[in-house]
């Protein structure tokens, strides 16, 4: 039997990034992957198929509403070819996978394909088609990550009724698209849809989308989403979903109790990620649930035997790749017997729309329960030249800044580009910046990255510059 001083079960983000850094540390490695590819959900389908079905759908978008006010005109009519897309997609899943792969093997780590479940503390069994092994570990790293949750009564066929995952690779593109969840995922697919000509429905049972997100970056959303055509039913509970050959039918009801019924030839039931251990066996290494599924760990991320972790959506917390990934560092550098940290109030959400959306800190609404005393500043996207010369003119940055101190508490921002500006954010609140401290930061002319300048300075002293 192979022995290990780390035993990682699950390749996504948190597992394989684990893998990588207890190898750099000096220790002997395994990691225990049941599926064929490498990457877990994020890579095969989740966060790196979803982001270029987005960029393919948004070029195709450009071509049809915008290309002919930037002066290039197609003659003839522009088609989207849907079985081109996914091809494309997958193509960059297949690259992204095999770049994993490459790093396994630079990193001289062992990977075992097959189902991964403890028989005791210290040892695992991987079960494949071809064979069954065991190996033994010193410490162990669950990160077997999540599934798409369900709704109990509704019975996902996977055709018409679907989940995130099939959604990636449909063969044609809906007529009309119902939506079940206005969270990232519902909201992030349906605008895929909508771009290529869909009718789009989301149904969300809280009173705004993205419920979990500033309040105001939810209601930019909505009004941009609707600008696009996209109808949004609130606060409706759906109690009942059939299908009928290739008719679904979506029965909710709303707050006062009235039924709306829709008809749709696709249904995605987006309504959340649930924690997946099927098949760990873990109650033979002495690991424990809570109700939810979650595995128990304490403010380390170890079990109850304290020799294995868990990390990555497994876990209580956000279910976001990056913090599975700082959950995989920091747990490879406490098994080497350092003392990393995680502050998990500067982990960044983004959601992948256009504009996209991204946030750090406290949001408003958490302040105001807090009894926290604050500022904010606010500056619109339509105000900066960059905006005007890419015609990206909706959204906003929003800093909110504490009223004594001025430190940043939290930035909320909805524009061209915010998956990639919340950055700056993350890295100011990081050394724990004053708004006063942004607001003196040079920012290149003309960036989208000027409104976190006119934010910071509107939190500071009401004197944002161009507006």
């Amino acid at each position: 039997m192979d022995a290990f001083d780390v035993a990682v079960i699950g390749s996504g983000p948190g597992g394989y990034v684990a893998a990588i850094r207890c190898a750099q540390l000096g220790l002997k490695t395994a990691l225990i992957e049941k599926y064929n590819t490498l990457g877990g959900t994020c890579l095969n389908v989740g966060c790196i198929p979803s982001k270029a079905l987005l960029d393919s759908s948004h070029h195709f978008e450009d071509a049809t509403k915008h290309f002919e006010t930037h002066g290039i005109e197609i003659p003839g009519e522009i088609i989207a070819n849907l079985s081109k897309m996914i091809a494309r997609k997958d193509s960059v899943v297949e690259q992204t996978t095999k770049g994993i792969e490459y790093l396994m093997d630079k990193n001289k780590i062992t990977v075992l394909h097959g189902l991964g479940s403890f028989k005791d503390a210290h040892t695992i069994q991987v079960a494949s088609e071809k064979e069954t092994v065991d190996i033994s570990a010193k410490n162990i790293i669950i990160a077997t990550g999540s599934k798409p949750s369900r709704l109990p009564f509704i019975t996902q066929d996977k055709e018409r009724i679907i989940t995130s995952t099939e959604a990636l690779s449909l063969k044609e593109i809906p007529k009309h698209l119902v939506v079940i969840g206005g969270g990232v995922i519902g909201l992030e697919l349906g605008q895929v849809y909508k771009r290529l000509g869909a009718e789009v429905t989301v149904v969300e049972y809280a009173d705004r989308i993205i419920p979990s997100m500033d309040a105001a970056l939810s209601k930019e959303l909505t009004k941009v989403m609707k600008k696009q055509k996209v109808k949004f039913l609130l606060s409706h509970a759906v109690h009942e979903v059939s299908r009928e050959g290739e008719i679904v039918k979506v029965k909710a009801k709303d707050k006062k109790g009235q039924e709306v019924v829709l008809e749709a030839d696709y249904c995605l039931v987006a309504v959340g990620r649930s924690p997946y251990t099927e098949g760990l066996n873990t109650q033979a290494a002495g690991v424990h649930l809570d109700e939810r599924g979650r595995v128990l760990v304490n403010d380390h991320l170890q079990t109850a035997a304290p020799h294995i972790y868990a990390i990555g959506d497994v876990v209580a917390g956000a279910m976001l790749a990056h913090k599975a990934e700082e959950e995989g560092t920091m747990v490879a550098e406490i098994i080497a017997g350092q003392k990393p940290h995680i502050d998990y109030n500067l982990i960044p959400g983004v959601v992948y729309t256009w504009p996209e959306v991204a946030a750090v800190g406290k949001t408003e609404e958490q302040l105001k329960e807090a009894g926290v005393a604050y500022k904010v500043g606010q500056f619109p996207m339509r105000a900066l030249g960059r905006s005007r010369a890419s015609m990206d003119l909706d959204g906003f940055v929003k800093i909110l800044a504490d009223k004594t101190t001025d430190e940043v508490l939290g930035v909320h921002m909805i524009g061209a580009r915010c998956a990639d500006l919340i950055a700056e954010a993350v890295t100011a609140m990081e050394f724990r910046a004053s708004a006063e401290d942004i607001s003196r930061m040079s920012h290149a002319h003309p960036t989208f990255a000027e409104a976190v300048k006119e934010a910071a300075l509107a939190a500071t002293e009401d004197r944002a510059l161009h507006i």
